[in-house]
Protein backbone atom coordinates (compact mmCIF):
# COMPACT_ATOMS: atom_id res chain seq x y z
CA UNK A 1 0.00 0.00 0.00
CA UNK A 2 1.18 3.39 -1.04
CA UNK A 3 1.37 6.52 1.06
CA UNK A 4 1.59 10.10 0.46
CA UNK A 5 3.59 12.49 2.43
CA UNK A 6 5.17 16.09 2.24
CA UNK A 7 7.15 18.38 4.07
CA UNK A 8 5.42 21.99 3.83
CA UNK A 9 7.17 24.92 3.70
CA UNK A 10 6.84 28.24 2.91
CA UNK A 11 9.46 28.32 0.37
CA UNK A 12 9.41 24.56 -1.26
CA UNK A 13 7.72 21.58 -0.71
CA UNK A 14 9.02 18.10 -0.62
CA UNK A 15 6.35 15.21 -1.28
CA UNK A 16 6.83 12.00 -2.24
CA UNK A 17 4.90 8.58 -1.97
CA UNK A 18 6.25 5.67 0.38
CA UNK A 19 4.98 1.70 0.45
CA UNK A 20 4.68 0.33 3.68
CA UNK A 21 6.73 -2.77 1.80
CA UNK A 22 10.22 -0.07 2.03
CA UNK A 23 8.86 1.35 4.91
CA UNK A 24 9.37 5.07 6.35
CA UNK A 25 13.15 5.73 5.57
CA UNK A 26 13.24 5.26 1.81
CA UNK A 27 10.42 6.75 -0.49
CA UNK A 28 9.48 5.18 -4.11
CA UNK A 29 8.96 8.62 -5.58
CA UNK A 30 9.86 12.11 -4.61
CA UNK A 31 9.99 15.43 -5.93
CA UNK A 32 10.63 19.48 -4.67
CA UNK A 33 8.34 21.99 -5.75
CA UNK A 34 8.58 25.99 -5.04
CA UNK A 35 5.78 26.44 -3.25
CA UNK A 36 5.06 30.11 -4.24
CA UNK A 37 4.31 28.70 -7.66
CA UNK A 38 1.17 27.03 -6.83
CA UNK A 39 -2.25 28.07 -5.55
CA UNK A 40 -2.87 25.29 -3.30
CA UNK A 41 -1.22 22.33 -1.88
CA UNK A 42 -4.37 20.18 -3.36
CA UNK A 43 -3.28 21.55 -6.81
CA UNK A 44 0.58 20.76 -5.73
CA UNK A 45 -0.91 17.25 -4.89
CA UNK A 46 -2.37 16.65 -8.24
CA UNK A 47 0.00 17.34 -10.12
CA UNK A 48 2.90 15.09 -8.42
CA UNK A 49 0.16 12.69 -7.76
CA UNK A 50 -0.28 12.41 -11.96
CA UNK A 51 3.22 12.79 -12.55
CA UNK A 52 4.06 9.30 -10.90
CA UNK A 53 0.72 7.52 -12.05
CA UNK A 54 0.86 5.88 -8.45
CA UNK A 55 -2.29 5.66 -6.59
CA UNK A 56 -2.16 6.36 -2.70
CA UNK A 57 -4.46 5.59 0.17
CA UNK A 58 -3.72 7.81 3.05
CA UNK A 59 -1.33 11.55 3.56
CA UNK A 60 -0.14 13.41 5.99
CA UNK A 61 1.61 16.69 5.67
CA UNK A 62 4.12 18.25 8.34
CA UNK A 63 3.04 21.68 8.08
CA UNK A 64 5.31 25.07 9.26
CA UNK A 65 2.77 26.34 11.66
CA UNK A 66 0.25 25.57 14.39
CA UNK A 67 -2.52 22.94 13.31
CA UNK A 68 -5.69 23.87 15.10
CA UNK A 69 -9.03 21.43 14.69
CA UNK A 70 -7.29 20.06 11.16
CA UNK A 71 -6.64 23.16 9.68
CA UNK A 72 -3.48 25.16 9.12
CA UNK A 73 -1.60 28.47 7.55
CA UNK A 74 1.86 28.77 6.64
CA UNK A 75 3.39 32.32 7.27
CA UNK A 76 4.28 33.91 4.23
CA UNK A 77 1.98 31.66 2.02
CA UNK A 78 -1.58 31.97 1.31
CA UNK A 79 -2.41 28.46 1.87
CA UNK A 80 -5.68 28.00 4.13
CA UNK A 81 -4.99 24.11 4.26
CA UNK A 82 -8.11 21.53 6.15
CA UNK A 83 -7.63 18.29 6.61
CA UNK A 84 -11.46 17.97 5.08
CA UNK A 85 -10.88 20.04 2.02
CA UNK A 86 -7.95 17.83 1.71
CA UNK A 87 -9.92 14.64 1.81
CA UNK A 88 -12.57 15.85 -0.97
CA UNK A 89 -9.95 17.49 -3.11
CA UNK A 90 -7.33 14.38 -3.03
CA UNK A 91 -10.36 11.90 -2.83
CA UNK A 92 -8.57 9.82 0.11
CA UNK A 93 -10.49 8.92 2.78
CA UNK A 94 -8.15 10.03 5.32
CA UNK A 95 -5.49 13.10 5.73
CA UNK A 96 -3.97 14.48 8.53
CA UNK A 97 -2.14 17.76 9.13
CA UNK A 98 0.90 17.64 11.60
CA UNK A 99 3.09 20.48 12.86
CA UNK A 100 6.68 20.55 11.35
CA UNK A 101 8.13 19.26 14.91
CA UNK A 102 5.42 16.48 15.49
CA UNK A 103 6.46 15.29 12.00
CA UNK A 104 10.56 15.59 13.15
CA UNK A 105 9.51 14.26 16.08
CA UNK A 106 7.75 11.31 14.33
CA UNK A 107 11.07 10.23 12.75
CA UNK A 108 13.15 9.96 15.43
CA UNK A 109 11.93 5.95 15.80
CA UNK A 110 12.98 5.92 12.15
CA UNK A 111 16.44 7.36 11.58
CA UNK A 112 19.55 4.97 11.59
CA UNK A 113 22.85 5.73 12.49
CA UNK A 114 23.87 7.79 9.14
CA UNK A 115 21.15 10.29 9.91
CA UNK A 116 22.82 11.03 13.21
CA UNK A 117 25.76 12.42 15.12
CA UNK A 118 25.80 11.40 19.02
CA UNK A 119 26.88 13.87 21.04
CA UNK A 120 27.95 11.79 23.92
CA UNK A 121 28.37 7.45 24.60
CA UNK A 122 25.67 7.43 26.05
CA UNK A 123 22.93 4.30 24.66
CA UNK A 124 19.25 5.21 24.70
CA UNK A 125 16.90 3.16 27.30
CA UNK A 126 14.45 0.89 25.00
CA UNK A 127 10.54 2.47 25.37
CA UNK A 128 12.55 5.58 26.74
CA UNK A 129 10.45 8.91 26.33
CA UNK A 130 12.22 11.29 23.99
CA UNK A 131 12.35 14.64 23.59
CA UNK A 132 13.43 16.75 20.19
CA UNK A 133 14.39 20.28 20.25
CA UNK A 134 14.90 21.86 17.09
CA UNK A 135 16.35 25.48 16.63
CA UNK A 136 15.83 26.60 12.78
CA UNK A 137 13.87 30.03 12.14
CA UNK A 138 11.85 29.61 15.87
CA UNK A 139 12.35 27.01 18.15
CA UNK A 140 10.41 24.21 18.51
CA UNK A 141 10.02 21.13 20.70
CA UNK A 142 8.45 18.07 20.62
CA UNK A 143 8.48 14.63 22.33
CA UNK A 144 7.66 11.29 22.09
CA UNK A 145 6.24 8.94 24.69
CA UNK A 146 6.09 4.48 23.90
CA UNK A 147 2.10 3.51 24.26
CA UNK A 148 0.41 0.60 23.23
CA UNK A 149 4.01 -1.10 21.40
CA UNK A 150 5.23 1.77 19.42
CA UNK A 151 5.95 5.70 20.02
CA UNK A 152 3.56 8.23 19.54
CA UNK A 153 4.99 12.17 18.67
CA UNK A 154 3.17 14.77 21.05
CA UNK A 155 3.79 18.67 19.84
CA UNK A 156 5.05 21.34 22.54
CA UNK A 157 5.27 25.19 22.56
CA UNK A 158 8.24 24.81 24.93
CA UNK A 159 10.13 26.90 23.10
CA UNK A 160 8.62 30.09 24.23
CA UNK A 161 8.93 29.12 27.29
CA UNK A 162 10.24 32.16 29.84
CA UNK A 163 14.24 32.40 29.08
CA UNK A 164 16.11 31.64 32.31
CA UNK A 165 19.82 32.85 32.67
CA UNK A 166 22.51 30.64 34.16
CA UNK A 167 24.89 33.21 34.53
CA UNK A 168 25.37 37.43 34.83
CA UNK A 169 25.83 37.34 31.22
CA UNK A 170 22.95 35.62 30.02
CA UNK A 171 20.73 37.77 33.59
CA UNK A 172 22.08 41.13 31.33
CA UNK A 173 20.65 39.37 28.02
CA UNK A 174 17.58 38.32 29.76
CA UNK A 175 17.18 42.22 30.96
CA UNK A 176 18.36 43.63 27.74
CA UNK A 177 15.50 41.24 25.51
CA UNK A 178 12.72 42.56 28.28
CA UNK A 179 13.50 46.06 27.81
CA UNK A 180 13.14 45.24 23.62
CA UNK A 181 10.01 42.80 24.09
CA UNK A 182 8.53 43.04 27.41
CA UNK A 183 8.94 39.47 27.60
CA UNK A 184 11.99 37.16 27.11
CA UNK A 185 11.25 33.38 25.66
CA UNK A 186 13.77 30.94 24.60
CA UNK A 187 13.12 31.69 21.11
CA UNK A 188 14.26 35.08 21.22
CA UNK A 189 17.46 33.53 22.15
CA UNK A 190 17.74 30.05 20.71
CA UNK A 191 17.22 30.16 16.98
CA UNK A 192 17.17 31.98 13.58
CA UNK A 193 15.57 35.28 14.82
CA UNK A 194 17.30 34.85 18.20
CA UNK A 195 20.51 35.06 16.86
CA UNK A 196 20.92 38.75 15.41
CA UNK A 197 18.89 39.47 19.10
CA UNK A 198 21.99 38.62 20.66
CA UNK A 199 24.37 39.67 18.19
CA UNK A 200 22.84 43.35 19.28
CA UNK A 201 22.82 42.81 22.35
CA UNK A 202 26.75 42.09 22.80
CA UNK A 203 27.34 45.10 20.18
CA UNK A 204 25.06 47.76 21.85
CA UNK A 205 26.47 47.15 25.18
CA UNK A 206 29.43 47.17 24.48
CA UNK A 207 30.34 43.89 25.16
CA UNK A 208 32.28 42.86 21.92
CA UNK A 209 33.44 45.46 19.11
CA UNK A 210 31.68 44.86 15.83
CA UNK A 211 34.08 43.98 12.99
CA UNK A 212 33.39 47.13 9.64
CA UNK A 213 33.76 43.83 7.29
CA UNK A 214 30.62 41.91 9.12
CA UNK A 215 28.65 45.28 10.04
CA UNK A 216 29.22 45.76 5.83
CA UNK A 217 28.07 42.21 5.28
CA UNK A 218 24.73 42.69 7.48
CA UNK A 219 24.09 46.26 6.10
CA UNK A 220 22.99 44.56 2.74
CA UNK A 221 21.55 41.16 3.97
CA UNK A 222 18.36 40.25 3.63
CA UNK A 223 18.69 37.55 7.07
CA UNK A 224 21.67 38.45 9.25
CA UNK A 225 21.40 34.82 10.75
CA UNK A 226 23.91 32.66 8.21
CA UNK A 227 26.30 35.88 7.95
CA UNK A 228 26.47 35.79 11.66
CA UNK A 229 26.97 31.87 11.88
CA UNK A 230 29.14 32.01 8.97
CA UNK A 231 31.60 34.78 10.59
CA UNK A 232 31.34 32.65 13.97
CA UNK A 233 32.84 29.30 12.04
CA UNK A 234 35.26 31.37 10.07
CA UNK A 235 39.12 30.84 10.40
CA UNK A 236 40.08 32.95 12.12
CA UNK A 237 36.28 34.10 13.34
CA UNK A 238 34.71 37.21 13.84
CA UNK A 239 35.15 37.50 17.82
CA UNK A 240 32.05 39.24 18.12
CA UNK A 241 29.74 36.27 15.99
CA UNK A 242 32.24 33.94 18.02
CA UNK A 243 30.84 34.86 21.35
CA UNK A 244 27.20 34.80 19.83
CA UNK A 245 27.37 31.63 18.93
CA UNK A 246 28.90 31.07 22.13
CA UNK A 247 25.50 32.17 24.30
CA UNK A 248 23.71 30.30 21.66
CA UNK A 249 25.25 26.83 22.04
CA UNK A 250 24.88 27.71 26.13
CA UNK A 251 21.41 28.42 26.45
CA UNK A 252 20.52 25.72 23.63
CA UNK A 253 22.13 23.22 25.95
CA UNK A 254 20.72 24.39 28.85
CA UNK A 255 16.63 24.44 27.66
CA UNK A 256 17.66 20.91 25.52
CA UNK A 257 18.43 19.79 29.28
CA UNK A 258 15.32 21.43 30.32
CA UNK A 259 13.48 19.30 27.79
CA UNK A 260 15.29 16.20 28.95
CA UNK A 261 14.30 16.66 32.65
CA UNK A 262 10.79 17.43 31.82
CA UNK A 263 10.26 13.82 29.52
CA UNK A 264 12.99 12.60 31.64
CA UNK A 265 14.28 11.95 28.35
CA UNK A 266 15.73 8.46 28.76
CA UNK A 267 15.36 7.62 25.24
CA UNK A 268 17.36 10.38 24.18
CA UNK A 269 17.55 13.81 23.23
CA UNK A 270 17.63 14.50 19.60
CA UNK A 271 18.68 17.93 18.44
CA UNK A 272 16.56 18.98 15.02
CA UNK A 273 15.99 21.87 12.91
CA UNK A 274 17.93 23.76 10.13
CA UNK A 275 20.69 25.02 12.63
CA UNK A 276 22.49 22.38 14.72
CA UNK A 277 24.29 20.54 11.66
CA UNK A 278 25.42 23.43 10.50
CA UNK A 279 27.38 24.67 13.60
CA UNK A 280 28.08 20.62 14.54
CA UNK A 281 31.82 21.41 15.51
CA UNK A 282 30.44 23.77 18.09
CA UNK A 283 28.33 21.55 19.70
CA UNK A 284 30.82 18.73 19.82
CA UNK A 285 32.72 21.04 22.27
CA UNK A 286 32.78 19.61 25.64
CA UNK A 287 31.41 22.59 27.04
CA UNK A 288 27.82 21.85 25.40
CA UNK A 289 27.43 18.50 26.95
CA UNK A 290 28.81 19.78 30.15
CA UNK A 291 25.86 22.73 30.65
CA UNK A 292 23.36 20.19 29.54
CA UNK A 293 24.59 17.94 32.65
CA UNK A 294 24.67 20.97 34.70
CA UNK A 295 21.24 20.14 37.10
CA UNK A 296 22.56 19.92 40.45
CA UNK A 297 20.95 17.83 42.13
CA UNK A 298 19.90 15.87 38.73
CA UNK A 299 23.41 16.25 37.22
CA UNK A 300 23.13 12.31 37.46
CA UNK A 301 20.19 11.46 35.64
CA UNK A 302 21.68 13.61 33.08
CA UNK A 303 24.50 11.49 32.75
CA UNK A 304 22.42 8.94 31.53
CA UNK A 305 20.39 10.62 29.06
CA UNK A 306 22.04 10.63 25.16
CA UNK A 307 22.06 13.53 22.77
CA UNK A 308 22.26 13.06 19.22
CA UNK A 309 21.75 15.91 16.01
CA UNK A 310 19.51 15.00 13.42
CA UNK A 311 21.67 15.52 10.22
CA UNK A 312 18.92 13.77 7.65
CA UNK A 313 17.51 17.48 6.29
CA UNK A 314 14.61 15.20 5.13
CA UNK A 315 13.37 14.24 9.02
CA UNK A 316 10.24 16.24 8.56
CA UNK A 317 9.24 13.84 5.69
CA UNK A 318 10.45 10.74 7.13
CA UNK A 319 8.21 11.41 9.84
CA UNK A 320 5.35 12.47 7.95
CA UNK A 321 5.40 9.11 6.38
CA UNK A 322 6.01 7.13 9.32
CA UNK A 323 2.91 8.67 10.71
CA UNK A 324 1.11 7.97 7.47
CA UNK A 325 1.95 4.51 7.57
CA UNK A 326 0.58 3.63 10.92
CA UNK A 327 -2.39 5.90 10.58
CA UNK A 328 -2.71 2.92 7.50
CA UNK A 329 -2.25 0.07 10.16
CA UNK A 330 -4.95 1.69 12.65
Amino acid sequence: MNILAGDIGGTKTILAIFSSDHGAHEPIAEATFPSPDYASLESMAHAFLASTGMPVSRAVFGVAGPVLNGSAQITNLPWVMSEQHLRAALGLPRVRLINDLEAIANAVPVLNDDDLVALNDVQPTPRGAVGVIAPGTGLGEAFLLWVNGRYYAFPSEGGHNDFAPSNELEGDLLRYLQRRFGRASYERVCSGIGIPNVYRFLRDCAYAQESPAVAEQLASAKDPTPIIVANALANPPDPLCAQVMDIFTSVLAAEAGNLALTVIATGGIYLGGGIPPRILPLLQRESFMNTFRYKGRLSGLMERIPVRVIMNAKAGLLGAARAALEMEAT
